[in-house]
């Protein structure tokens, strides 16, 4: 029961993000979260086994997602030191500028088709059992390297 109303509210909500997205600032929601994450990063970038190991897309699906927002200029990819096969993602100037812009736009759908329908305790409790169950089904490392961590009480 828990499980299916997880699903369902985060699919409700996350398609109603991508529409105000798309429509207030031309921007897929894919592509917001992915340079969010990358707009958080260390040095701006993360390499691209490590972008895909934490997106909701597959291998391929991030690959075809950093190719567009490459061309849109919105990131490069340059290769890792010593790694042949390795490259980073790394967000431009380009890439920050929508990413400020649209932040505003997705804070604001996240207040209003979330956060408006809980009381702070029930949002604390949503937290505090969600880490639970992600950090013992991964493993706490990585949950944190999902960048879960401020949400792991004593984590920082």
């Amino acid at each position: 029961m828990a499980w299916r109303a997880l699903l369902g509210t985060y699919i409700s909500v996350r398609e109603r993000l991508s529409e105000e997205l798309e429509s207030e600032r031309g921007l897929p929601l894919t592509w917001y979260e992915l340079l969010l994450r990358l707009y958080h990063a260390p040095d701006q970038r993360i390499r691209m086994q490590d972008l895909a190991s934490g997106a909701f897309l597959s291998k391929s699906g991030l690959t075809q997602a950093i190719t567009a927002m490459e061309a849109a200029g919105l990131v490069t990819r340059e290769p890792v030191p010593g790694d042949r096969r390795g490259a980073y993602a790394t967000i431009t100037a380009s890439g920050r500028r929508v990413f400020r812009r649209a932040a505003p736009v997705h804070l604001r759908g996240l207040q209003e088709h979330f956060g408006a329908h809980l009381s702070s305790e029930e949002a604390q409790s949503i937290v505090r059992g969600l880490n639970r169950v992600g950090a013992g089904t991964i493993g706490e490392a990585r949950w944190r390297a999902w960048g879960q961590d401020e949400l792991i009480p004593g984590a920082r």
